[in-house]
């Protein structure tokens, strides 16, 4: 069986809530409290060794903050059942999870975050989802072009084989 190639993604956090420094720190960390079905489906699509554009939503100014890796495939989103968690959903039901996450690992902190504004106003990222109007997906999918592109405006150690 042929192995599948690593697929590229961007994943969006409020730095106030867990930025690229928490990750830092932390080393992995499962990337819960998911609740819209395309992001959730683009989750449950990773696989181990898939890489990660960390980008820092909500913040002054946003934009991709550094690189992280996919180190556990989808699993249920124990938060779900949780009546105490904000992301508590009552019809979930146990034998049958509406939720996932993935479980990330720490790759590389950019020295300087790359801003949305740049992002946006960098030709060679056309079509780039995060770049289009009224986006807001956390999960995304980035095609290589536009990932190998945001690494070398951060001008990131991390490369693509």
């Amino acid at each position: 069986m042929a192995k599948r190639a690593t697929k590229l993604w961007l994943m969006k956090s409020e730095p106030g809530t867990y930025s690229i420094d928490d990750l830092e720190r932390d080393g992995t960390e499962p990337w819960e409290g998911v609740r819209n079905y395309q992001a959730r489906n683009f989750m449950r699509e990773m696989a181990a060794g898939d890489l990660v554009v960390f980008y820092h939503s909500n913040a002054k100014p946003p934009g991709a903050a550094g690189v992280c890796r996919i180190c556990r495939e989808a699993y249920p989103d124990d938060t779900q059942f949780d009546k105490k968690s904000k992301y508590y959903d009552a019809k979930s039901k146990k034998e049958d999870p509406r939720w996932s996450l993935v479980d990330v690992e720490f790759v590389e902190k950019f020295e300087e975050p790359v801003s949305l504004q740049a992002l946006k106003d960098d030709s060679a990222l056309e079509g780039m989802l995060v770049t289009q109007k009224g986006s807001r997906l956390s999960v995304q999918p980035v095609e290589k072009k536009h990932f190998n592109r945001v690494l070398k405006m951060a001008d990131a150690k991390t490369k693509l084989r």
